[in-house]
C-alpha cells in the first residue's frame, strides 16, 4: 500500500542559481501527502549542499547523490526509489504553482486516469507566455488508440504534436511508467521527454488533458543549444529515439500511420538541429527546406531560439542565403557571425527578398506571420518550410536512416 500519494522526482545538474526556486515551490504545495526526491547527478557546483540542506529541514525530502549519468539516469534513479501512486517530474530549474500537485492529483483519481496533461507557463527573459492543449477532455482506452495515439506525435499539420513532449506537465501512474522508463536507452539524450511520454501513451488505457496551467517552464539563455555536434553522432541520437518510439508504438498503431509519424518528427529535428541547410560531403547544400529562398536571397530571420540560431550557424558555413537582419519579439543580447538580433520593428519590406519564421510549429508560424503583416511586413515574402513527403523520405534515405528510423553511417 502507497504511503504516499504522489512521488515527485527532481532531475538537478548545474542549477544552483535555479534550484532553491524550484524546491521552495513544491515544499509549498497545497498538497501535502507526497515525497520530494531530489537526484542530484553528480552536479559540480553547489546543488549537492542545497540538496541536502532542504532535506535536514524537511523530512519528505529524500536525496540520492550519483555518479553523473545524464538526464534519463537520474529520473531512473528516481523511480527507483519512488513510493507514491503517482509521479511528477519536475526540472530544476523550474517552478511549480502552489495547487500544481493538488491540481494533478484530482484530475488523476475523479477520471481514473492513467495519465494528466495540463497546461504550463514558458518563461523567458521576465516574460511569461501562457501554454494550453488543444485536446482537452477524458478519453477512454478506444478514444486513445483511434483518436489521440494516431495524432500524438504529429497531428497532420507540420510539425505539431497532438499531444506535448514534455514530462513535466504530466501525472504518470508509477506502476505504469515502471515498465515505460527503464527500457528507454540512456543513450536517447535528445528527446528524452517525446520517448517516455509517447511509449507511455501506447500503455495508457485512461487520459485527461486539461487546459490548467500549473508548470512554469524557464527558458534560459544558457540552455539553448547554439552549436552542432558531429552531425553523424546526432543522427545516430535520433535515431535511437525514432527507433525506440517505433518499436513502442507498431502494437497500437498501423504501420503506415506511424511510420508517417515518426518520420515528420524525424525530419523537423533533423531541420532545428541542422538549421535547416543540408551539405553534401563537398560543403554544397545538398537540400534546402525552405521553399523559395534561392542562393544569395537576401534574407530575414525570425526567431533567436535553437531553430534560429542554427539557421544562422549553419549559413555562416555554408553561405548560401544574405542574412539582412535577424529578428525577434523576445529581443536579447545575442550574436552570431555578423548578426545580432534585432527588434521586430527594424525591418521594411524593401530590405529583403524573403522571411523565414525560424519554427516547426505551424499554430506559432501562423501566429508570427499574422503579427508580422499587421506591421507591414508583405505576406508574400514569408516563406514556408518544405513538407512534400518524398523529398522527406528521399532527404532521410541520403542521411542514412533506413525504414525502421535506425542510422546507418554513410560516406556522405
Amino acid at each position: 500500500m502507497n504511503t504516499v500519494d504522489i512521488s515527485v522526482i527532481v532531475p538537478i545538474f548545474r542549477i544552483e542559481k535555479y534550484l532553491p526556486e524550484c524546491i521552495e515551490s513544491l515544499l509549498d504545495q497545497s498538497f501535502l501527502n507526497f515525497e520530494l526526491i531530489l537526484v542530484d547527478d553528480g552536479s559540480p557546483d553547489n546543488c549537492p549542499k542545497i540538496c541536502d540542506d532542504y532535506a535536514k529541514k524537511d523530512s519528505r525530502i529524500h536525496v540520492i547523490h550519483k555518479k553523473n549519468g545524464g538526464l534519463l539516469s537520474a529520473r531512473k534513479a528516481g523511480l527507483k526509489e519512488a513510493q507514491g501512486k503517482y509521479i511528477a517530474y519536475v526540472d530544476g530549474d523550474d517552478w511549480v504553482d502552489k495547487f500544481y500537485l493538488d491540481t494533478m492529483f484530482k484530475l488523476a483519481e475523479a477520471n481514473e486516469s492513467d495519465l494528466v496533461v495540463t497546461g504550463h507557463f514558458r518563461e523567458f527573459d521576465g516574460k511569461i507566455e501562457t501554454i494550453k492543449p488543444k485536446n482537452t477532455g477524458i478519453y477512454n482506452e478506444e478514444e486513445l488508440r483511434t483518436s489521440i495515439i494516431p495524432n500524438a506525435i504529429y497531428n497532420g499539420e507540420f510539425c505539431e504534436h497532438g499531444v506535448s513532449t514534455y514530462v513535466w506537465n504530466k501525472l504518470f501512474k508509477r506502476e505504469l511508467l515502471n515498465q515505460v522508463l527503464f527500457d528507454v536507452p540512456n543513450e536517447i539524450i535528445m528527446g528524452e521527454d517525446a520517448a517516455i511520454t509517447y511509449a507511455y501513451l501506447g500503455l495508457s488505457k485512461s487520459l485527461v488533458i486539461s487546459r490548467i496551467p500549473l508548470y512554469y517552464y524557464r527558458q534560459r539563455h544558457d540552455s539553448i543549444v547554439k552549436s552542432i555536434e558531429n552531425p553523424k553522432t546526432e543522427y545516430y541520437r535520433l535515431g535511437l529515439l525514432m527507433n525506440f518510439l517505433k518499436l513502442k508504438l507498431e502494437h497500437v498503431l498501423d504501420e503506415d500511420n506511424l511510420n508517417k509519424q515518426i518520420k515528420y518528427y524525424l525530419y523537423s529535428q533533423i531541420l532545428v538541429r541542422s538549421g535547416g541547410l543540408i551539405q553534401d560531403i563537398a560543403g554544397s547544400v545538398y537540400f534546402n527546406p525552405f521553399l523559395k529562398v534561392n542562393k544569395g536571397s537576401k534574407v530575414v530571420i525570425y526567431s533567436s531560439g535553437s531553430f534560429g540560431q542554427h539557421i544562422l550557424s549553419t549559413n555562416v558555413k555554408a553561405s548560401f542565403f544574405h542574412v539582412i537582419k535577424w529578428i525577434d519579439v523576445d529581443y536579447h543580447d545575442l550574436n552570431i557571425g555578423s548578426n545580432s538580433v534585432k527588434p521586430i520593428s527594424s525591418i521594411s519590406n524593401t530590405e529583403f527578398d524573403y522571411l523565414i519564421i525560424a519554427t516547426i510549429n505551424p499554430t506559432t508560424y501562423a501566429s508570427i506571420k499574422t503579427e508580422l503583416g499587421l506591421m507591414g511586413i508583405d505576406k508574400k515574402k514569408i516563406v514556408k518550410v518544405n513538407t512534400n513527403e518524398e523529398d522527406i523520405t528521399n532527404l532521410l534515405s541520403y542521411l542514412g536512416f533506413n525504414e525502421d528510423f535506425k542510422y546507418v553511417e554513410t560516406s556522405e
